[in-house]
This record gives C-alpha cells, structure tokens and sequence, in this order.
C-alpha cells in the first residue's frame, strides 16, 4: 500500500503481513478483502495467495512479508501509521517471531506514531510480555457491538501507551460500553453497496459516552454507498478529537 492514507484519522498505512479471517459481524461487508481480490486480479505480488474461502477469499491468505519491515525505516519525515490495513497482527497465523520483527521496527524509528488495530486483542494480551511497548505504538480493538465487548477486557490487559477502539462499522448500540482504560474511540458507518445503515441512536450513544467518560471521540462517517456519501458531520458537528498519551 502506498504511504499516504485517505483514512481520516492517520497519515500512513504499513502493511507488513496481509490477508485475514472473517471473526464476527464487522467482517460480513471487509473493505480489505474486496480490495484484496481486486489486487490479486491486477498481479500485485502481496495478494497472490488465497484464503479459505469459508472465512477469507481470493488474495486473502495471511501472509507475512519480511521485504516490507523497513519501509518506515525509509520514511524521513514523522507520520501517524495505521499498521495492516489489510491484516491482522494478532491474527494466530502471524508468528510471533514476525510480531517482533514488526515491533522492533517501531521501537526503532520513534519519530513515528504506530496505530494498530486488532479484532484480536486477547492474542494480543497474552503475547504482550513477549513484546516491547514503546511510547509511539498505539493499540486498538475493533468493537462493531456489544456481541464483542469482551475485546476491551482484553484490550485493558496491554500496556500500551494508548488504547483505543474502532467501532465501525457501528452495527449497535454501544452507550453502555465501559471505558475504563480507554484513551480514544473512533465510530463511523459502514461503506460499500451492501451497507449496513447506522442508527443515528447508536452514533449518539458512543459519543455521549465518550464526553461522560472523558475519552477522546472521532466520528469518521455516516458510511453509505460510498464513504463520504452521507458526510461527517454529527449533529451538525465534526468530532475529530485525538488521544493523548499515558504515562507508561
């Protein structure tokens, strides 16, 4: 992926594994596997092995790529870098041997602020004492509902100088979601012709609960047929609040 992002809240993406496996209800409509397939058809080298067509799809097999571990490395000016748009860090096919590596590299070039996000942050919190957790590596668990409100349990068990959530695509209500631990949460609607429409309710919810609770909210989108079809704005405000750091 090139190192410019159209994602709202980063600047960069990395992918140094790709490919995933569905888990729950916000992978029904995946961004990353559509794109996937549509890549695997245009030769790109990355997307050339296919996943389980029962959870994942053509281009789709995790795969991890050692030749991609230095690019930020290359990358001289600072950046906020969403790590594996299009995969998983967590995800068990990845060894832990490689979450190094990739851990290593963000250790290594502190210049730059490392967002990654997991649907599978109980992996995640039991690798956690194999791993260093430098300042500038954020973690986030995706939360599409209260189906899968145990990932912030799990989440709350990393030491990471920023926790944070993504609930898009906000398929429920989520106003009663604990956030203890939590420094940032982002909501946004899903995207794409077979789109899941979000509940004005829903969106209110989360950001209520974000200001009760003192934790810092991003709106991305009401989501639609196209991302920016039906705007940012929530109650005729654009919520693009970012987290701050704790003290580790």
């Amino acid at each position: 992926m090139a190192d410019r992002s159209r994602i709202e809240w980063t600047e960069a993406t990395w992918n140094p594994v790709t490919g995933c496996d569905r888990v729950s209800s916000g992978c029904d409509n995946c961004y990353a596997l559509t794109l996937a397939r549509r890549l695997k058809a245009m030769g790109a080298d990355k997307y050339q092995h296919d996943g389980d067509p029962r959870t994942s799809g053509p281009g789709f097999a995790v795969t991890v790529h050692p030749a991609s571990l230095d690019q930020p490395r290359r990358w001289q000016a600072p950046r906020t870098v969403f790590v594996n748009s299009m995969s998983d860090l967590f995800h068990a096919k990845v060894p832990l041997e490689f979450i190094q590596q990739v851990f290593q590299v963000m250790v290594e070039t502190p210049r730059h602020t490392y967002q990654v996000l997991t649907k599978r942050p109980l992996r995640a919190a039991r690798l956690a004492k194999h791993l260093p957790w430098p300042p500038n590596v954020w973690l986030g668990a995706s939360v599409e509902n209260m189906d899968v409100a145990h990932r912030v349990d799990h989440l709350r068990r990393v030491p990471s100088a920023v926790r944070f959530l993504s609930c898009e695509p906000l398929l429920g209500p989520l106003g009663g979601l604990d956030l203890t631990g939590i420094d940032w949460v982002i909501a946004g609607g899903e995207s794409g012709p077979n789109y899941r429409p979000m509940d004005t309710r829903w969106a209110r919810g989360i950001r209520d609960a974000c200001i009760a609770a003192e934790v810092s909210f991003f709106f991305k989108q009401w989501g639609g047929r196209t991302p920016k079809s039906l705007g940012r704005e929530l109650d005729g405000e654009f919520w693009d609040q970012m987290p701050q750091r704790r003290a580790l």
